[in-house]
């Protein structure tokens, strides 16, 4: 229903400053931040306890790799948010006694000094992309159904042709589920939707024109909803190089009328190249320009909800 009334995937990447992904074997329930029947209940009450002090956090589970998965230990990766502009998130990773599992956790999110007794855990892989590719069914039938082949042609083929820089895991919901199969591209936070087997080796050599990735591109983690709408037309012009630029949002202007769905918002994106010889900002204007109807959850009688689309009318590079 909404690849075929058109529905746009842009804007809808989440937009947290933490991420914390936690190695776990299927099956997951549909409900599994809510009780301990998947991940210890001492950790599932500490993530409720983050986030409800107002920390901006993206809880995840992924499913073990039996080449790289270790019995009687826990994977977990962390990506936090650095304070400025910013390319990538930065990332950690730790293989831990799955006895310890709360023990880490609880020190990764309270940024605790006895993340220190961890060090011996640390895992060197800074280097290494990550592709976390949604398969829950039981949050949604469409991302198995839609999400698994994906997951098993990246894997099978493209992980080994990586030479050891691309990783690919089975992960839990994330959202966007009408635009399955659909992947979290770490450490850029970049998110993907509606994803083809024939348009894989752009996803992940980068090899051709950026354009054709556009109908397939949900956003920049790194932005707001409504600047995701502006960074994607930006990415588009200025190609490959605009994923290596340091970036910052921010909204200049908003329609006062409905700050949810506004129609129109006046955003700035300022961008600089790492070694600083390149820099500016763009403005742009986004409007709404009309709605399509889609469908939030996959089944029978399920209700078709209005929702408006948006485009930039204007785009303007500031040197």
């Amino acid at each position: 229903m909404s690849k075929a009334n058109g529905e746009d995937l842009i804007g809808w990447a989440h937009n947290f400053d933490r991420y914390l992904l936690i190695e776990m074997p299927l099956p997951w329930s549909e409900d599994l931040w809510e009780k301990g029947d998947v991940l210890p209940q001492a950790v599932v009450d500490k993530i409720k306890q983050v986030k409800a002090s107002g920390t901006s956090l993206e809880p995840l589970v992924f499913c073990p790799d039996q080449e790289y998965s270790h019995p009687d230990y826990t994977r977990i990766l962390y990506y936090d948010r650095p304070a400025q502009q910013f390319a990538q998130f930065r990332k950690q990773e730790f293989v831990v006694p799955t006895a310890k599992l709360t023990d880490l956790v609880t020190a990764l999110l309270d940024s605790s000094e006895h993340i220190s007794e961890f060090e011996s855990c640390r895992q060197n892989s800074d280097r290494i992309r990550e592709f976390f590719v949604c398969t829950h069914g039981n949050v949604d039938a469409a991302c198995a159904k839609f999400g698994f082949p994906i997951y098993r042609k990246l894997r099978s083929e493209y992980v080994p042709a990586s030479h050891g820089n691309l990783r690919v895991w089975r992960v839990s919901h994330f959202g966007g589920h009408q635009f399955a199969p659909t992947l979290i591209d770490f450490p850029e936070g970049r998110y993907w939707g509606r994803l083809e087997p024939e348009m894989l080796d752009l996803l992940v050599w980068r090899q051709g024109k950026v354009s054709e990735l556009r109908p397939f591109y949900r956003g920049w983690a790194g932005l707001g909803w409504v600047e995701q709408i502006a960074e994607r037309e930006i990415w588009m012009q200025e190609g490959w190089d605009w994923i290596n630029y340091l970036k910052i949002g921010k909204t200049l202007a908003i329609d006062s009328s409905d700050e949810d769905y506004p129609d129109w918002v006046e955003v700035r994106i300022d961008f600089t190249s790492v070694d600083g010889s390149v820099s500016g900002a763009y403005e742009a204007r986004i409007e709404a320009k009309g709605t399509v109807k889609t469908m939030w959850t996959s089944g029978k009688d399920q209700p078709l909800w209005e929702v408006k689309q948006y485009c930039v009318n204007r785009l303007n590079r500031v040197d």
